[in-house]
């Protein structure tokens, strides 16, 4: 086992790994902030300042409160509402991600050029044409 680890690393996925676990925490947290800071301030603000993350049904009858986290101190809670905002960030990086690619794409569509057309044959490609056809027919 421990041969086949030194062979795993010598081979650099563990470094590549490491380089994407990096990206990845840091590409998390560029999404955090965008949704937080960026995009969460305009939806609360066209939704009235609805905030779902308090949302919440007591599983235990002591539970009394209102606000979530006293509610889990007296008891089992189901916080729907924390699953919904996750849920509902998720949607939004998603299409704020498909409208930021699909705009690339069509500038690139645009950039790309249409293949030139093929040089006119010569004259010997033209003649060993006629004669496979006329084999073909006889």
């Amino acid at each position: 086992m421990l041969k086949e680890f030194r062979e795993f690393a010598m081979k650099g996925n563990v470094v590549d790994l490491a380089v994407a676990v990096i990206i990845g925490a840091a590409f998390g947290a560029i999404v955090t902030s965008m949704v937080n800071d960026i995009i969460m301030p305009i939806i609360g603000a066209v939704t009235g300042g609805l905030d779902f993350s308090n949302y919440f049904v007591g599983l235990s009858k002591n539970v009394t409160q209102t606000n979530l986290a006293d509610a889990k101190k007296q008891g089992a809670v189901l916080a729907y509402g924390s699953f919904f905002t996750l849920v509902m960030n998720f949607v939004i990086v998603a299409f704020v991600l498909f409208l930021v690619i699909r705009t690339m794409n069509q500038f690139k569509r645009k950039e790309e050029v249409k293949p030139a057309e093929p040089p006119k044959p010569s004259a010997e490609v033209e003649l060993l044409t006629e004669i496979r056809d006329l084999l073909k027919k006889s």
